[in-house]
């Protein structure tokens, strides 16, 4: 009995020693079990900071909830990133996203715990100039996902991010106003790995800047861009796009500048938002149709020029293609919806509401000839994949 007493206690749990107990850990699938492991004693709550991969604060809004909105806004400081990255060192993934207050130095503790980082949050950290985001790209090379949503920086920090974190795949510059095609270039010329890229109010920007960047790159909005027809091209340089988000861009160059999406490059695109583009003309969507045979939806939502030949050839060309977005299309006409009629074969869903010109003789017609498609009347808001950003 003493014999069996003795091998009791060698094998108690307590003297398990700590690789077995991260084990243990990592088993853990409920919260509140992970965090109760912590306070059975200092040590299993060392094991417990050290098995944590992610972090992010009440103030981020990268994963919004109704208990973090009704929440009073606390903002992070440099003591108190310093105090949480010394207490959880093996993190993967750190959102800052709300950290208004947050200054360059706050980020100086990356340089000590930064090396394991693949996802870094920024959004909305307005003191973050480029001197942090140089700071945050030394440190951590490892980065696969960055998000700088309406960050104060420019070419600058861009350009030091690209050359240190050659791994990026996805970057999230939207509203950042302050960069131009310079820095896009040392990004797409840089990172060869780029799967999706945001620059969405990026109002410096033609889009030249993509010129040659990599096959990977498979997802890319760049709405209310002011983008040039030599910049379009740039876009679709690579050959790899399958969504393309260009709603609402401005178009100084006229309606065909467009047209370069059709132009050989983008043969692999599935969907593309046009929302918005009110100049865009019949030649541009007749070379789209042509050159982008895997479309499978389209959004032509306000888009007031295309006419009856515009429609016509979609009916013709766009042989893949599910759902289509024509609300408040000025110029959709009875003629129009027959040719989406009589084509399209494989369209399943017409998102339609506001189209003045159409008669409701044509629309049950249509119902009448085509009722294996749904009518839609509402509009949708965002179209795309669930994937990046989302």
């Amino acid at each position: 009995m003493e014999g069996t007493s003795g091998n009791a206690a060698l094998t108690s749990i307590i003297h398990l020693p700590d690789d077995c107990l991260f084990f243990i850990f990592q088993w853990l699938d409920c919260s509140s079990a992970r965090e109760s492991f912590g306070l059975t004693c200092h040590r299993w709550l060392r094991i417990q900071n050290l098995s944590r991969r992610s972090l992010q604060f009440q103030c981020s809004f990268t994963q919004l909830s109704l208990s973090s909105l009704s929440q009073t806004n606390f903002n992070i400081h440099s003591f108190h990133l310093h105090r949480l990255l010394t207490r959880f060192q093996h993190l993967q993934s750190l959102s800052l996203s709300g950290c208004t207050e947050l200054p360059d130095l706050g980020l100086t503790q990356l340089q000590h715990f930064g090396s394991n980082l693949q996802a870094l949050h920024l959004d909305c950290c307005f003191s973050i100039t480029d001197q942090g985001l140089s700071l945050a790209a030394s440190s951590c090379r490892a980065l696969v996902v960055i998000s700088l949503y309406r960050c104060n920086i420019t070419d600058i920090g861009l350009t030091n991010l690209a050359t240190n974190c050659l791994c990026l795949k996805q970057v999230n510059l939207s509203y950042c106003s302050l960069i131009s095609d310079n820095g896009l270039r040392a990004l797409s010329q840089n990172c060869h790995q780029l799967q999706a890229v945001r620059v969405s109010f990026c109002r410096g920007l033609t889009g030249v800047g993509f010129k040659g960047c990599s096959s990977t790159l498979t997802y890319l909005e760049a709405e209310y861009c002011k983008l040039e027809p030599e910049g379009i091209k740039g876009i679709v340089s690579g050959g790899g796009l399958e969504y393309l988000n260009v709603s609402g861009v401005s178009l100084s160059f006229g309606g065909n500048g467009l047209g370069a999406i059709g132009g050989g490059f983008a043969s692999s695109l599935k969907i593309l938002n046009l929302k918005l583009c009110r100049t865009v003309s019949d030649e541009s969507i007749l070379a789209i149709a042509k050159g982008c045979p895997l479309l499978q939806e389209w959004n032509l939502a306000l888009c007031h020029e295309v006419g009856t030949a515009g429609w016509e050839s979609i009916g013709t060309h766009c042989c893949s293609l599910e759902k289509l977005h024509v609300n408040r299309c000025r110029n959709l006409c009875d003629l129009g919806l027959l040719a989406l009629r009589n084509g399209c074969k494989r369209l399943a869903v017409l998102y339609m509401g506001g189209c003045v010109k159409i008669s409701s003789l044509a629309i049950e017609l249509f119902k009448c000839y085509r009722g294996n498609v749904v009518i839609k009347e509402e509009e949708v808001m965002c179209i795309g994949p669930t994937g990046a950003f989302r």
